[in-house]
C-alpha cells in the first residue's frame, strides 16, 4: 500500500520497493539520508498488500493516477523518534509503530518554560526492587520531602497504574514489558511537563528499564535500586503474596518462579538497613540537589 498526501492507494508499489518494504519500525528509527528521491514506473499489483509494509510518501507529485510515471520524495528528517520534529519541514508525516500518517506538533510553551514556571527540572526517578523491598514507602517519603520544599512530584505506583491505565495487562513476560513501556512513556510526559516523576515498580527485567531510560535525555532517568534480600522481603510479606506464590497459587511471581535482574549501573543504591524510609528518601533528594533538578 502506498499513501500519497495522506491518501492510501492499495495496490500501487514502486518497482524499487518490490523486494524491500519499509516497516513502521524501520521508518521510525532507521537512519536514511535527509531526502531520498526516485522516479519510476508505477505498476498495479493485485493482492499485494502486506501487513506493516505501508510506505508514507510526503509532498509526492503524481501526474494523474492513470499515468505510468510518478515522482515521489521521502523526507526522513527524524527528531526524537518522530519525523518533522526538527523544524526543517513541519508538513512531514511519519510512521511510528502501527500509527501511520501522523505529524509531530510543537508548541511555543516548551519544556524550558514549564521548568522555569515550576522552578525545577523534570526527571524520572525509577525505583526498582523486589516486592516488599520498600519501593512505595520510599517513593511516598520522597514525595513528602519534595512537597515540603515546594517542589511538584507525582508517583506512578506499580499497583496503582494497574487499577486504570494498565488494568488490561496480566503478569506474563510480554504483559510485564508492555506495563513498563506504558509507565515509561507516561513518566516521560510528566518529566517533559517539568514534574519530578517517581515511578515505583518491581520492573524485574533490565531490558525494559533500559528501554525507559533510552527515551529520556541523558541524566534524566535516575534508577534507584532497593537492594533488599529476598528473605527479608518474604519475611515482611505485607500483601501475603509470597505465601500465595510459595503455595503455587500465584504463578510467575518475581523472586520465586520468575527472575529479578539486578541493575548493573544504577544511579542510587539503597541497601537494606540503610536507614529509615525518610533517610533513604533523603539520599535521593541529595542526588537531585547535586544534579541541579531542584532549580530551573
Amino acid at each position: 500500500m502506498v499513501a500519497i498526501g495522506g491518501i492510501s492507494l492499495p495496490g500501487f508499489l514502486p518497482p524499487s520497493l518490490h523486494h524491500q518494504s519499509f516497516s513502521p519500525s524501520a521508518i521510525g528509527f532507521a537512519r536514511f539520508p535527509d531526502r531520498i528521491s526516485f522516479r519510476s514506473s508505477v505498476v498495479w499489483r493485485d493482492g499485494v498488500e502486506k501487513k506493516d509494509s505501508r510506505v508514507v510518501i510526503v509532498n509526492g507529485k503524481v501526474d494523474g493516477l492513470g499515468k505510468s510515471e510518478c515522482e515521489t520524495e521521502f523526507d526522513t528528517t527524524l527528531g526524537n523518534g518522530h519525523a518533522g520534529n526538527s523544524g526543517k519541514n513541519h508538513g512531514v508525516l511519519s510512521t511510528v509503530g502501527n500509527s501511520t500518517n501522523i505529524k509531530w506538533h510543537e508548541c511555543s510553551v516548551g519544556k524550558n518554560e514549564k521548568q522555569s514556571l515550576l522552578k525545577q527540572k523534570g526527571c524520572v526517578i525509577w525505583i526498582t526492587g523486589l516486592s516488599g523491598s520498600g519501593k512505595s514507602t520510599v517513593a511516598c517519603a520522597l514525595s513528602q520531602s519534595l512537597y515540603k520544599m515546594g517542589k511538584l512530584a507525582y508517583i506512578l505506583d506499580g499497583d496503582n497504574v494497574r487499577h486504570g491505565l494498565n488494568r488490561d495487562l496480566g503478569f506474563k513476560a510480554e504483559d510485564r514489558a508492555e506495563n513498563i513501556r506504558r509507565v515509561g512513556e507516561v513518566a516521560k510526559l510528566f518529566a517533559d511537563a517539568g514534574v519530578i516523576c517517581i515511578a515505583s515498580l518491581i520492573s524485574p527485567y533490565r531490558r525494559d528499564r533500559d528501554a525507559c531510560r533510552a527515551i529520556l535525555p541523558d541524566g534524566y532517568f535516575i534508577e534507584v535500586f532497593m537492594d533488599v534480600p529476598l528473605e527479608v522481603c518474604e519475611a515482611r510479606d505485607a500483601k501475603g503474596l509470597y505465601k500465595l506464590a510459595r503455595a503455587g497459587k500465584i504463578k510467575g511471581f518475581t523472586g520465586i518462579d520468575d527472575p529479578y535482574e539486578v541493575p548493573l549501573n544504577c544511579e542510587i543504591l539503597l541497601k537494606h538497613n540503610g536507614g529509615s524510609p525518610s533517610e533513604m528518601a533523603g539520599k535521593v533528594l541529595s542526588y537531585l540537589e547535586q544534579k541541579g533538578f531542584l532549580q530551573a
